[in-house]
């Protein structure tokens, strides 16, 4: 019989230390496995509908093959691996800051997302999303799906606020092809002055709020993902 708790991976990253566990669930019965920043929960594998939702709502707004995709922010890897699951997606670039968050990937610590590292449709690559997007050239995207802080207004790094500002997001718009699609993952419900930041920048905005059961609670919770285009 597995423990009921394990530590499979700590190391130290640029934005501090990032640790991968397992754990058993007496409540949900299942096996959970969570990340933690230091002292804070990043992310859980209990909770994924709002992270397989900013691939899903994302590309269904799209309406061709052949589809190039951006994801910042890997984590347990449920965003990418909903857009890999879209088959017109021909190319997947996938960008973390933390090395060992893609280590996790490629020695298949996490089997609900498993194949990530060995798609050929997909790259996993260590990189800072947020310096890429703003200063390199104009490499572009269908979809750019981006997860990683907590909300525009709660982020993991000082450095990231300047990114939800009009500018940041205009810089980001480079990338993305004349109609492609920019959405984000929040942990809050919709932010208005957020929403009208990025009406500044795009012709077409939502924020879609995603409602799924919580176990632990009884009850239920949501995200939000932001949807921009034109």
């Amino acid at each position: 019989m597995a423990a009921r708790f394990e530590e499979l991976d700590f190391q130290q990253t640029p934005v501090g230390e990032i640790s991968l566990r397992r754990r058993y669930d007496l409540t949900a019965q299942i096996d959970i496995y969570e990340v933690r920043l230091g002292e804070e929960y990043l992310m859980s594998s209990l909770f994924t509908a709002a992270e397989r939702d900013l691939a899903s709502l994302a590309l269904t707004m799209l309406d061709r093959d052949g589809l190039t995709v951006l994801v910042g922010g890997l984590g347990l890897g449920y965003t990418a691996h909903t857009a890999l699951a879209d088959p017109r997606v021909a190319d997947l670039t996938v960008m973390d800051v933390a090395e060992p968050v893609i280590d996790w990937h490629r020695r298949g610590l996490l089997p609900e997302t498993a194949g990530l590292a060995t798609d050929p449709r997909c790259r996993l690559v260590l990189r800072d999303f947020f310096h890429m997007v703003t200063t390199e050239p104009e490499i572009t995207y269908d979809a750019i799906l981006l997860d990683v802080d907590h909300t525009p207004r709660h982020v993991l790094h000082p450095s990231h606020a300047d990114f939800y500002t009009a500018a940041g997001l205009q810089a980001m718009r480079r990338h993305l092809t004349e109609d492609g699609v920019f959405a984000l993952w929040s942990d809050d419900p919709p932010d208005a002055g957020f929403q009208e930041t990025l009406a500044e920048v795009f012709g077409s905005t939502s924020a879609e709020v995603v409602i799924f059961a919580n176990p632990l609670t009884g009850g239920e919770s949501s995200n939000t993902v932001y949807l921009a285009t034109g």
